[in-house]
């Protein structure tokens, strides 16, 4: 009686990208729904604007109006991922906490970007000779910023004595 497993149940992962839901994907464990970009990219209109921001998806049809920037720069980021537009833009952390109130959901694992440096490092470590090539790909953390930290220490004294060179003449 008890031991029965239901075989009907679906995770977003054995579920297909378009169901009867209209696209969008059930996770039974989270219960978080997943969209495709194919899906988001369809909710691009002033009635109907979905944006994404760090791979979530927001239904931000009612605050266009609201928005202090103007609705005009939300438009045209409706249907798309508007994370780089949204950070450059610096928000407060009172903007970021009210767009718990237009959650939807979360972007489909296969639609999501992956990290370019991320990309190019595994890229590089898999290489074959890169150890050889980088040797900084395998040194501590503390090499990563002080090379940089260097060369800018050296520019900037290159720098106060090109200055100093032209006040004098």
């Amino acid at each position: 009686m008890g031991e029965e497993m239901n075989d009907n149940s679906m995770k977003a992962d054995d579920a297909p990208a378009n169901n009867e839901n209209g696209g969008n994907i059930l996770s039974e464990e989270s219960g978080v729904k997943y969209f495709t970009l194919e899906e988001i990219k369809t909710h691009n209109m002033s009635k109907d604007t979905w944006l994404i921001i760090h791979d979530k998806v927001y239904d931000i049809t009612s605050f266009l109006e609201e928005h202090p920037g103007g609705e005009e720069v939300l438009l045209e980021q409706a249907g798309a991922d508007a994370t780089e537009s949204f950070e450059d833009v610096g928000h407060s952390t009172d903007a970021r906490e009210m767009l718990d109130q237009y959650f939807l959901g979360e972007l489909h694992e296969d639609d999501r970007k992956k990290e370019k440096s991320t990309v190019v490092v595994s890229a590089l470590v898999s290489w074959p000779n890169a150890s050889v090539l980088f040797p900084f790909l395998n040194t501590s953390s503390w090499t990563m910023w002080l090379i940089p930290a260097a060369a800018a220490a050296l520019v900037g004294l290159m720098y106060r004595y090109y200055l100093l060179e032209h006040k004098s003449s």
